[in-house]
């Protein structure tokens, strides 16, 4: 079994309602105590795994003096960049060039491994051009080779001519080098075809492009176009149906449409229905038709003739861009010969506001290079960390054995650990805990806080500590320091331990025993790790900054406001020992 270190896990307020393990029946005859016991939080109840956080996930909202966990918050996107090249991408390019980089930025499709331009010198046709007496130079082709796996974009038959604008150059280049129209150069020679010859030069044209591979990209767009068209005409379907479908695409007809709805009469005529005209399908392959074709005997030849390591994973066909993906069976690459290189996903920077009052608690930088924030508003700077520690007290025999972080716990044995709060705001602090008498679960524990009220002093500076060392020599921590730990007693109500900003306590754990019945109990997963819920209650005075100051008054200039904040924590002391 594996130990299991001290931790400590904070509550969102968000989840409050929902996260309680043992919700308190209002109607039942109970008494007070037994309402606290079932008002308890529960860390192992199934929704507290969602609710729990370590202090440095946490936000803290100024305006409302709450933690945000990262479920509560609302996120808003400040940035597009690249992750390889880190140049930011506006928002508007988003819709025409899709959430990739469009750069020569792009990953390895086997390993996802960065790819890097490099240059090709082809050998010269002519023999008597490597004479020195003749000038030549040879044609340099440049190719995306990937310098941890070592694919080529060679392998594929794709070369470019520039080592600059790989995106533009992959975009016309098809797996085997044939040239590839974007969707914009079919849609100008489209354009063009039909001012020039009209229908006779369209026909020729979806002959011409229907012997050849049409990619989704290009079906996808060629069929939008035509159905667009479809809809603005007004001849191509009076019907209901068709108006209904025209809400959404701004038609100049469709408030026409709209009023031959309701006072056509022409749902109702049966006589008007012979008249209607039907809106068409696509016919063509200019207006996005695409005719499936169910033969694989080609594909089924070539996995007889490959090896399992030449077909593609379900994760590198996941990771191909539909625009760039080789037209097979609806658009599926199979073998890794027909993989091409991914271009990078964008990564975004964001801004995170509260949920209540919309105030902006997380701001990152607008340059991408940096990593800094302009606003950070972390739950560390407002709240007391805890950390946990366990202590051997001597016995009877002599001093104790050194405690080791992350041994088992004796059951029903007594043990002792001390939680030190440290203060990081620059008011004194009172704080307040409260934790159930016995742990929720079927192994319950004792649990006993000897000290439940306390005060924390300010996070002053580092240098009146300094000046007030020499006042503090009689003090519990000057007297540790000396080695005698051991002449110290756990008194009930009293501090172990106080520094300039932090203050230690003592909480008494007796261990449950994890006794099952053979043949019938069995331990669940973690059901050994003993862990404490505690409620905290934080209390300190502030300088008065409402609308009285701000309204220039001076009533409440010098006036202290009290603020107070409340949250549960869970304290994971270690795992118990079987047997």
């Amino acid at each position: 079994m594996a130990p299991l270190n001290p931790y400590t896990y904070i509550q969102c307020p968000c989840s409050d309602s929902a996260s309680l393990g043992r919700p308190s029946d209002a109607t039942s005859p109970t008494s007070a105590d037994g309402d606290e016991e079932d008002n308890a939080f529960d860390p192992r109840a199934p929704r507290a795994n969602f609710s729990l956080y370590p202090l440095e996930y946490l936000l803290y909202c100024e305006d409302c003096h709450q933690i945000r966990c990262p479920r509560c918050i609302t996120e808003e996107i400040a940035t597009y960049f690249c992750p390889s090249c880190l140049f930011e991408v506006p928002s508007s390019n988003l819709k025409s060039e899709g959430n990739r980089c469009t750069r020569s930025c792009f990953q390895c499709p086997i390993c996802i491994g960065p790819l890097s331009v490099t240059s090709i010198e082809a050998p010269p046709s002519d023999p008597s051009l490597l004479a020195p007496d003749r000038a030549g130079t040879p044609h340099t082709t440049y190719s995306l080779i990937c310098s941890y796996c070592s694919w080529s974009s060679t392998e594929i038959c794709i070369q470019f001519d520039k080592p600059n604008s790989i995106h533009a150059q992959l975009a016309k280049i098809r797996n085997g080098g044939a040239s590839r129209l974007t969707a914009k150069e079919r849609k100008e020679r489209r354009k063009e075809l039909s001012h020039r010859g009209g229908e006779a030069a369209l026909a020729a044209s979806s002959e011409a492009a229907a012997g050849q591979d049409t990619d989704l990209e290009t079906q996808f767009a060629n069929l939008k176009l035509f159905y667009n068209s479809q809809l603005a005409d007004p001849n191509a379907g009076d019907n209901g149906f068709s108006s209904l479908g025209d809400l959404g695409f701004s038609s100049p007809s469709s408030l026409s449409r709209i009023m031959n709805l309701y006072t056509g009469g022409k749902l109702h005529d049966p006589r008007a229905k012979s008249k209607l005209g039907a809106m068409r399908e696509a016919i063509t392959a200019d207006e996005g038709l695409l005719e499936t074709d169910l033969d694989e005997s080609s594909l089924i030849t070539q996995l007889h003739q490959s090896d399992f390591l030449d077909t593609a994973s379900s994760t590198q066909i996941c990771s191909q861009p539909p625009n760039l993906g080789e037209t097979h069976l609806y658009g599926a690459a199979r073998f890794n010969s027909s993989l091409r290189p991914v271009p990078y996903l964008l990564r975004t920077k964001r801004s995170k506001r509260c949920p209540v009052c919309r105030h902006i608690i997380s701001k990152p930088e607008a340059k991408v290079q940096t990593t800094r924030f302009r606003i950070r508003l972390v739950a560390g700077s407002y709240i007391p960390s805890i950390t946990i520690r366990r202590l051997n007290l001597p016995g009877p025999n002599g001093p104790a054995a050194p405690a080791i972080l992350g041994d088992l716990l004796e059951p029903l044995k007594p043990v002792h650990f001390v939680l030190t709060f440290k203060n990081p705001i620059f008011e004194s602090l009172k704080v307040t805990l409260g934790a159930p008498a016995k742990t929720p679960g079927r192994f319950p524990s004792k649990v006993t806080v000897l000290c439940p009220q306390f005060d924390i002093d300010a996070n002053t500076d580092v240098w009146d500590e300094a000046l007030k060392e020499n006042d503090r020599e009689s003090s519990g921590r000057s007297r540790r320091r000396a080695g005698t730990e051991s002449q110290f007693q756990v008194e009930v109500g009293k501090i172990w331990e106080r520094g300039r900003n932090w203050v230690s306590i003592i909480v008494e754990v007796v261990p449950a025993s994890l006794k099952l019945e053979p043949g019938r109990d069995v331990l669940k997963q973690d059901e050994d790790v003993l862990e404490i819920p505690m409620f905290v209650r934080i209390e300190w005075e502030a300088e008065g900054g409402g609308d009285d100051a701000a309204s220039g008054t001076g009533r409440d200039k010098d006036q202290k406001e009290k603020k107070e904040l409340a949250y549960w924590c869970v304290l994971g002391l270690g795992r118990i020992k079987q047997g």
